[in-house]
């Protein structure tokens, strides 16, 4: 996913046209939550395998050592 889906974004713009009007409430159509569901849930599961991957690459250890060298 390179750019958010077209339900989230109607989603967006459905709550910044209820926030700029004033109105107290948001209606969506059952297909409307349906899809707006899916697209969460496949945003879900990009960021969980994104943080897998980040997990598995940061468990690379570096080890650093140091002598002092000829300090008095």
């Amino acid at each position: 996913m390179d750019t958010l889906s077209i339900y989230v974004k109607m989603f967006n713009d459905r709550v910044r046209v209820m926030n700029q009007s004033n109105s107290t409430n948001l209606t969506l159509t059952a297909q409307d939550a349906r899809n707006l569901h899916a697209d969460i849930f496949a945003l879900l599961s990009l960021i969980a395998d994104l943080e897998g991957k980040l997990q598995a690459n940061s468990e690379e250890t570096i080890q650093v050592t140091m002598d002092g060298g000829g300090f008095k």
